[in-house]
Formats: C-alpha cells, sequence, structure tokens
C-alpha cells in the first residue's frame, strides 16, 4: 500500500514547488491537450488519478 502511494506521489501528483509537475515528469513528453479522459482509483479509490486516453 505504501509503495502505490509513493509511485502516485512521485509520478503523478502535482507539486506547486515544481509549477504542478510531478517529480518524475519527463520534460521532453508531450501532454496530449485532447482526447476523453480517463479515471484510475489509486488505493482501492481513496485517490483518483485522471488522464487522457490514448
Amino acid at each position: 500500500m505504501l509503495g502505490e502511494y509513493v509511485d502516485h506521489y512521485n509520478g503523478h501528483r502535482p507539486h506547486q514547488s515544481r509549477a504542478q509537475r510531478p517529480p518524475d515528469h519527463d520534460e521532453q513528453t508531450a501532454v496530449p491537450l485532447e482526447g476523453r479522459i480517463e479515471r484510475r482509483r489509486v488505493l482501492g479509490g481513496l485517490i483518483n488519478e485522471y488522464h487522457r486516453a490514448a
């Protein structure tokens, strides 16, 4: 459970000090601005992550 939270914290959760980017954000990766938004449940639905569908 702790490992899943650490993955969310470092790989997805926005950080204000990093201009709303997570610590593991790749600056070279372009984020798509179009397409359907999907939800991924983390920690049994306690946290939700949102991303664009591929």
